[in-house]
């Protein structure tokens, strides 16, 4: 069985456009600590927060979010 990541290319594509992460919050109508916890991994975002901060980039979702199937990491417990 396989599993799935989220990856996001969220600061380069800020960095592309020459925001900071508070310029790209208040393009989106979000928080800049919202920003910083997608860009890091440690938040995903809902459907409306992805499609918010697109907008504000002016990309695709898919621009910014890809899935990647991860094979599942078996792990073996000594007997």
């Amino acid at each position: 069985m396989s599993s799935h990541e989220l990856r996001n290319t969220l600061k380069v594509q800020r960095a592309m456009r020459d925001l900071t992460q508070a310029d790209l919050a208040a393009k989106a109508g979000i928080t800049r600590k919202s920003v910083n916890a997608i860009e890091t991994g440690r938040m995903v975002p809902s459907v409306l927060l992805a499609l918010k901060l697109a907008r504000a980039l002016d990309v695709s979702v898919e621009t910014i979010f890809t899935l990647h199937d991860q094979a599942e990491v078996q792990t073996v417990t000594p007997s």
